[in-house]
């Protein structure tokens, strides 16, 4: 494979180009936090104690944590941010992350919140995807009984229709402005509904190019399978195929939940098979690239330099349009803009929505990211480089 010897990850003066002295401190203070377990495990509890007696910690939250996460609490506060990630070539996926609704009204405010960060890409070229969660539009109950084909009441009927007609109002308005969306993953007991609304959402919209994306998850042991699967009925139907893929984002509740209920755990026995899965999907997706559009959600180095070698191997344009890294707004920076710098499409998620609201998302986040070995002291370390370049 013809190696891209060019691109450096370890580049900090392109990797925090876009940051401050401040920025990089603020940094440097977070992930020395978030590396400790303690301040990880200790951190929801204690935060949502202190809201929930009326300590004014909402402003030292949004002032540290949320700043460095997230855009803002409404699409127009991430403005700054998206320039900023512009400059640097980067991209912007605007990602209403506010969670904990979970009633038809809630439902529809997401929906419609959603179709507002579709409007505003349109036309955009620095918010080039646009994405949303399904539970954030559909009861997760319902997807369980979904899922395990239980039958629904004729309430629960009158419930799904409605929240396939909220799915379809974000796609189609996708498909109107021509803004691509992705539709996460989500739990394995809840995913099947999930897998098979975006396939009809694709065979709807996808006709002459990518607008909807389905994400898989490749920690689980079956989705190189499905990926492969899905990309023969869109053949066969004449559609693009929109293939996010990740690695995954629920392995203990996962593990834990196929113990105590004794069914067989569909998460991969070990790294190394999801990393093999993972490099398999990107590979049929880079040998299937006219009729497959690929988004490569990871924050692993390897995985990003595969794929960057893959493209230079194939003779396929860095800026393919059928071809996306990903990241997360304030992790993996070194990637992003390195990525970028050589002429790759990047796009950041970039979550937004009300501090209260968006905690559970980014004590997750957190959470998520002490588990991967190495992670916090990659970046920690990629911070001091540059804070001693800088000479701060």
């Amino acid at each position: 494979m013809n190696k891209t010897n060019d691109l450096s990850f370890d580049n900090t003066e392109i990797a925090f180009r876009h940051s401050s002295n401040a920025d990089l401190k603020r940094a440097y203070w977070l992930f020395r936090m978030i590396n400790i377990n303690f301040f990880v495990r200790m951190g929801p509890p204690v935060t949502n104690f202190a809201m929930k007696i009326g300590l004014p910690i909402k402003g030292i939250i949004r002032a540290t944590i949320f700043k460095h996460f997230c855009g803002g609490e409404a699409i127009s506060e991430c403005d700054s941010t998206i320039k900023n990630l512009q400059e640097g070539k980067v991209g912007t996926i605007l990602d209403y992350s506010a969670e904990g609704g979970d009633n038809e009204q809630a439902f529809d405010h997401t929906r419609d919140e959603i179709k507002l960060t579709i409007e505003r890409a349109k036309g955009d070229k620095a918010i080039p995807i646009t994405v949303f969660k399904p539970t954030g539009v559909i009861r997760f109950a319902l997807l369980e009984k979904l899922d395990a084909k239980t039958p629904l009441t004729t309430g629960e009927e009158a419930e799904w229709k409605k929240a396939q007609d909220r799915v379809l109002a974000i796609c189609s308005k996708a498909y109107e402005l021509d803004v691509p969306v992705m539709i996460d993953a989500e739990e394995t007991w809840i995913q099947d509904t999930i897998d098979h609304l975006a396939l009809n959402m694709m065979r709807e919209f996808n006709k002459e190019k990518a607008i909807v994306y389905n994400t898989y998850q490749l920690y689980r042991h079956d989705k190189l399978q499905s990926l492969e699967d899905d990309h023969a009925i869109a053949i066969k139907e004449g559609f693009i195929l929109g293939a996010k893929l990740v690695r995954g984002a629920y392995m203990e509740k996962e593990r834990k939940r196929a113990t105590e209920m004794g069914y067989e755990c569909l998460i991969q026995p070990d790294k190394q098979s999801t990393d093999r899965d993972y490099d398999a999907a990107v590979n049929f997706c880079i040998d299937n690239v006219g009729t497959i559009a690929l988004l490569a959600g990871t924050h692993n180095e390897q995985s990003c330099r595969y794929l960057a070698d893959l493209l230079n191997e194939k003779k396929i344009a860095h800026d393919h349009p059928n071809v996306y890294f990903s990241q997360l707004l304030g992790m993996s920076d070194n990637l992003s803009f390195n990525l970028a710098d050589a002429g790759y499409n990047v796009v950041k998620y970039v979550p937004y929505g009300p501090v209260k609201s968006v905690l559970p998302y980014l004590f997750r986040r957190a959470q998520e990211n002490t588990a991967i070995a190495g992670q916090m002291s990659r970046e920690l370390g990629l911070i001091l480089t540059e804070k001693k370049r800088r000479g701060i």
